[in-house]
């Protein structure tokens, strides 16, 4: 007989009483642990059904063209290698609409950015309406009675209407419903929170008279005015202009992470004053202030803005496939439920995250376009930019060209080449009648 068999039965008697206890205690938490994860994981399934989450902030046309050539017939779409967004991972995060990004870099400003941008918005619609889970919304009607994933048309920089009202209000009538006014730089008329690029640096150039007219223009269209990217004093500037709500598509909390694309918190405030949206970015330097963070790190960013100004004003912006990287365990679209069972596990109420999963996003929507309904009788803005206040390289000058010495003179020998021409042949004419009798 084994020395464990022949002291197994006296295996109780050998461990004193209080270990026992010990052990069956731990037992019992451990079941308990399982039980609550179990029941928080239904809750949050149950949850994300009712309330379909709206992604504020998706980079995937940004991938289609750097992979991919915006060749949308060599794509799969339920399996898209190497990017964070394709329609299985999707279905499995629960996302009920996305707000696609139009992105153009700001090297392109002044150069084709137009056209850039058109291209992608191609790719958008294209996707939209070719790939069966998708349907292009663009209104909060749509967006509440799809029965499908939406799709919401965005422009990622204000570069990308060229200082141009009327191309702003084409890009409208394309589908866009959300304009960042910047992006990682400055236009002519509004700041960048960004010093990457040395473009159109000037002193007090937050928001200059045709931004106030950008503004504006947005507000009568019923076009959501996107901050994220831009700069603290141009967000002051617009928050000050503004009829209607704002968001901030993708951006953080900047008393959790001091990133220059966080938001600090007198911001915070005056955006609840708005009835605007802050949309919370993933992104790991944003909210772990380092390559590396976690989910607890994302629902940090969470928890301090709703003590600063409320649930109601959160909305989810998680910029996948416009960054790199992402905390552990939120690597994707799939991995959304895992941050809202998170803030369930933090007491967050349904109601509460009702609202950041969409019902907020919503609301703001449709503020935007009370706002754009009072404004009907007012008349599309005629401003243009001044010359002097943009790079005019590319831009044509429209008026007639100054008649020179040179271009008279090539004028008057082509009048009479064409006189003479037109006589030789009327006397051939003349000619070929005195023939024919």
């Amino acid at each position: 007989m084994r020395l464990s068999q022949r002291y197994s039965g006296k295996l109780t008697e050998m461990l004193p009483h209080t270990v026992w206890i010990f052990l069956a205690w731990c037992v019992l938490l451990v079941q308990c642990d399982v039980n609550s994860g179990s029941s928080l994981g239904k809750q949050t399934v149950d949850l994300m059904l009712k309330y379909p989450l709206i992604d504020g902030h998706n980079d995937l046309a940004l991938q289609l063209r750097i992979r991919h050539k915006n060749k949308l017939s060599q794509i799969d779409p339920y399996k898209i290698p190497q990017v964070a967004t394709d329609i299985n991972r999707l279905k499995t995060g629960y996302v009920g609409a996305l707000v696609f990004a139009a992105y153009v870099m700001c090297t392109a400003q002044d150069k084709d950015a137009v056209r850039l941008a058109l291209e992608q918005i191609d790719v958008i619609l294209r996707l939209c309406s070719e790939w069966p889970d998708f349907e292009m919304v663009n209104s909060s009607e749509g967006l509440r009675n799809t029965k499908k994933m939406a799709c919401i048309l965005s422009l990622e920089g204000g570069h990308i209407v060229d200082s141009s009202l009327p191309a702003l209000r084409m890009f409208y009538r394309l589908g866009v419903r959300s304009m960042a006014l910047t992006h990682t730089c400055n236009t002519p008329w509004a700041e960048s929170s960004s010093n990457l690029y040395t473009m159109y640096k000037k002193k007090n150039s937050s928001l200059s008279e045709f931004g106030k007219a950008v503004v504006d223009e947005m507000n009568r269209l019923g076009m959501i005015v996107d901050l994220s990217h831009s700069s603290w004093a141009t967000a002051w500037a617009v928050l000050n202009v503004s009829k209607a709500p704002v968001i901030f598509s993708h951006s953080s909390a900047f008393a959790m992470c001091s990133h220059h694309r966080n938001i600090p918190d007198n911001l915070l405030d005056a955006l609840k004053d708005n009835k605007g949206l802050i949309m919370v970015n993933f992104y790991s330097e944003f909210v772990g202030c380092g390559p590396k963070a976690n989910i607890s790190i994302v629902a940090d960013h969470f928890d301090h803005i709703k003590s600063q100004i409320g649930a109601d004003s959160i909305g989810i912006g998680g910029d996948f496939d416009g960054a790199s990287n992402f905390p552990e365990g939120l690597e994707d679209v799939s991995k959304y439920p895992s941050l809202i069972q998170e803030l369930l596990r933090r007491n967050w109420t349904e109601a509460e995250l009702a609202g950041v999963l969409r019902l907020n996003f919503i609301r703001v929507f449709e503020d935007v376009e009370r706002v754009r309904d009072t404004l009907k009788g007012t008349h599309p803005s005629e401003m243009e930019i001044p010359l002097k206040e943009v790079d005019g390289a590319c831009r044509l000058d429209l008026r007639p060209p100054t008649p020179t010495k040179k271009s008279i003179r090539l004028a008057t020998v082509k009048s009479e080449s064409n006189f003479l021409s037109g006589g030789a042949l009327i006397w051939m004419l003349l000619l070929i009648c005195l023939l024919l009798q």
